[in-house]
């Protein structure tokens, strides 16, 4: 807890020093590309299928519950078995969803894009409103489920790197979280921007908290 805490703000600054900012700028780069192009209108037209819309829903569900529930449960697991490295995570997942979340709604609060219609209409792909809470922090750009999602996996693959068997379900459930959403409440843009976002944060708060405080490296030869 001490350690979440300290950690929280340096880490929140540090998804905006140094070379993580052209991370920030590669997806704002990537949305203007895919905006333009009018490829976040085609994909928006040809994923409007019932029965992909039966399959990526769940996304948005699962993108919103798991994030709540997982860092309770890692942290109950770690006192349970009474091990210090499970509990670690738990709080380094716990802290990559507050940094994803509040970056995110940071982001929305200027951006303001409006999200997609339920029906297919008039081109809306290429609004946004600039300004402060014009379009709220829920809704809009980029995606705070993909963001959320990747920060998490990447901590996960950050902190456990020899255990492919956590990463790579850590991986598959970001991309079906971010790719779900973008069929269904969000641009295919916003599912981009969020995925890079949360990878820079993931990676962050990985290598924070990649050392507890007795220097022991998490995922080493006994993890």
């Amino acid at each position: 807890m001490k350690h979440f805490l300290a950690t929280l703000p340096r880490n929140l600054i540090s998804c905006f020093i140094g070379r993580n900012v052209v991370w920030h700028l590669v997806a704002i780069i990537f949305t203007v590309i895919l905006v333009r192009s009018g490829f976040d209108w085609r994909y928006f037209l040809v994923t409007r299928s019932p029965e992909l819309r039966h399959w990526m829903w769940p996304a948005v569900v699962l993108g919103m519950f798991l994030p709540m529930c997982l860092p309770f449960t890692v942290l109950a697991v770690g006192f349970i078995v009474r091990n210090a490295k499970i509990t670690l995570t738990g709080w380094a997942i716990g802290q990559a969803e507050i940094i994803g979340a509040l970056i995110t709604a940071a982001y929305k609060a200027f951006t303001g894009r409006v999200h997609p219609p339920h029906e297919v209409g008039m081109d809306i792909s290429h609004v946004f409103q600039f300004g402060f809470l014009r379009g709220g922090v829920f809704w809009g750009w980029p995606s705070s489920h993909t963001t959320v999602a990747f920060a998490m996996a990447v901590t996960v693959c950050t902190l456990w790197p020899k255990q492919w068997w956590l990463g790579l379900p850590a991986i598959l459930y970001a991309f079906y979280i971010g790719v779900g959403v973008s069929m269904t409440i969000h641009w295919y843009s916003d599912f981009v921007a969020g995925a890079i976002i949360g990878s820079v944060v993931g990676m962050v708060v990985g290598q924070s908290f990649g050392l507890n405080r007795e220097g022991c490296r998490v995922g080493g030869p006994n993890s």
